[in-house]
């Protein structure tokens, strides 16, 4: 009995190879996929790589500023600031 179970279980294996591999052929005559990308899709890539190549930080601005601070010029108005902070807090 317990071969017979054996003999079962290959003959199913057997089955299942021969249909994968039947499938794999048909999949490779059938032709190559194609992708198009549409030119939304590229001017998307386009404009990512130009964010991705500028620069995080405005070297300018930040000299200006750290020349201000290192005079003692630099003044923060309270209410500037105050309302910039309840802003940032507002949108989380």
């Amino acid at each position: 009995m317990r071969i017979e179970a054996y003999n079962q279980v290959a003959q199913l294996y057997q089955t299942s190879n021969n249909k994968n591999v039947t499938q794999s052929a048909k999949t490779n005559s059938m032709g190559r996929d194609e992708v198009q990308i549409s030119s939304a899709g590229k001017d998307y890539h386009t404009a990512k790589a130009a964010v991705a190549e500028a620069a995080d930080i405005r070297e300018d601005l930040v000299a200006d500023i750290k020349a201000r601070i290192k005079a003692g010029t630099y003044d923060v108005s309270p209410d500037d600031f105050a309302e910039k902070l309840l802003s940032q807090v507002g949108s989380i």
